[in-house]
């Protein structure tokens, strides 16, 4: 009777063992809009398969010994700093952007400013404003087993930057 609720008990643990294997999908639903004023839906989410080791970065799998620290995302402003180009979102320059993933929002847009700033761009992460500091801003989506840890930026200031 011992041995038996033994390999019952070993039975339930590898069953159960599979379920807390970090598993993830992000769809990352954004929109972005041309400088003609036209807007395109885009997704470029993240996922993860523990079981089979598999990373998701927009609509391509990459196998991967475990799941990465985080990926990073460049936005890099034109020479006239009308607008940017990301890889990741768009094949071309675009003039503006909001993409959610997970529980982050991110959203580029430009405004008008009593002080001029850098492209007339404000960068906003869930709810607070930020202003690109220099014409190349990376955007740092950081993971957990559970999908996206934070978002960070570099290449951005909370107060205004003075036109360059």
């Amino acid at each position: 009777m011992n041995n038996i609720f033994k390999l019952g008990l070993f039975i339930t643990a590898l069953s159960f063992s599979d379920h807390v294997l970090a598993n993830f999908d992000l769809s990352g639903k954004g929109v972005v809009t041309y400088p003609t004023g036209i807007t395109k839906d885009f997704d470029f989410g993240f996922g993860w398969q523990a079981s089979d080791k598999k990373f998701r970065i927009g609509k391509k799998a990459y196998s991967m010994s475990q799941l990465p620290e985080s990926y990073s995302i460049a936005l890099t402003l034109s020479k006239d700093d009308s607008r940017v180009w990301i890889q990741e979102f768009n094949a071309g320059y675009i003039e503006a952007f909001q993409w959610q993933i997970g529980k982050n929002k991110l959203e580029l847009a430009k405004k008008e400013f009593k002080n001029p700033v850098k492209g007339n761009y404000v960068l906003t992460l869930n709810n607070v404003d930020y202003f690109l500091s220099r014409n190349n801003v990376s955007i740092d989506v950081h993971f957990d087993d559970s999908g996206v840890k934070h978002v960070r930026l570099e290449g951005v200031t909370r107060s205004m930057g003075t036109k360059k």
